[in-house]
């Protein structure tokens, strides 16, 4: 499935695989896992392996904040995490809007998982894993969205929580087991090393079948990527007539 969607939609970062345990001592078992030695953010975690193809295995005790760990379920929604003290003053104006922005916040349940890893999908080291995680530039991105409403169409519905948009992929993902698409936030650009031009899909693994045979569907009918410019001021009939079928 990697080396299908590397070649249909030509993917510049490999496929994340993201698989959360129920026990620290589950981390265990997975081949070639490391641990971080130091605090970091999830992001960062992410990023080792997409970024250096590392499978990394982690905890809320290695998160530099709650944020991370409350997204992915690992520690509860509480009343501290809810009133917004943390962000208030720095990302939002009042302890009220950031109570607001961390109410609107896709979260992962909690209580069933004690850990988290990440890997390169490609490794087959988290197999099957909870949700994974494609890095993709916009043209990239609609066309993988285009893959998915091939057939059994469905409106893929975006919102932005802005800071903390992890909220909007990885968090709704596990949360409605539905592909979600997100604007990496500043975090994530900036401890994450995601590009200017990035979007973040994070779907569960089960849609990546439907996704690959949409694209191979589209590319038969000359819908693929990149997508060529046609030309500001070409008469469009021609191409219109290619690309919506007369």
């Amino acid at each position: 499935m990697v080396a299908d969607l590397e070649r249909l939609v030509r993917l510049r970062t490999p496929p994340v695989a993201l698989s959360r345990f129920a026990s620290v001592d589950d981390l265990a078992a997975i081949p070639r896992l490391r641990r971080p030695d130091g605090i970091h953010t999830f992001d960062q975690i992410v990023a080792m392996a997409a970024r250096l193809g590392w499978t990394v295995g982690a905890t809320a005790a290695d998160f530099v904040q709650r944020q991370c760990s409350a997204v992915l379920g690992l520690v509860p929604r509480d009343e501290e995490w809810l009133s917004g003290r943390e962000l208030a003053g720095v990302w939002f104006a009042t302890v009220e809007d950031s109570a607001a922005h961390q109410r609107s916040m896709d979260t992962a349940p909690y209580g069933q998982h004690q850990a988290v890893a990440v890997s390169p999908l490609a490794s087959g080291r988290l197999d099957p894993p909870d949700v994974v995680l494609i890095y993709a530039t916009p043209g990239q991105m609609i066309l993988m969205i285009n893959g998915l409403q091939w057939t059994g169409y469905r409106k893929i519905a975006m919102g932005s929580v802005g800071e903390s948009a992890c909220a909007d992929s990885w968090g709704r993902a596990l949360a409605t087991g539905e592909p979600s698409v997100s604007i990496p936030c500043f975090a994530e650009r900036r401890y994450g090393a995601v590009a200017d031009d990035e979007l973040l899909m994070a779907t569960p693994p089960s849609f990546l079948p439907t996704m690959i045979a949409g694209l191979e569907a589209l590319s038969r009918n000359g819908l693929r990527y990149p997508i060529p410019p046609y030309g500001i001021q070409s008469d469009a009939r021609a191409g219109l007539a290619r690309s919506y079928g007369g």
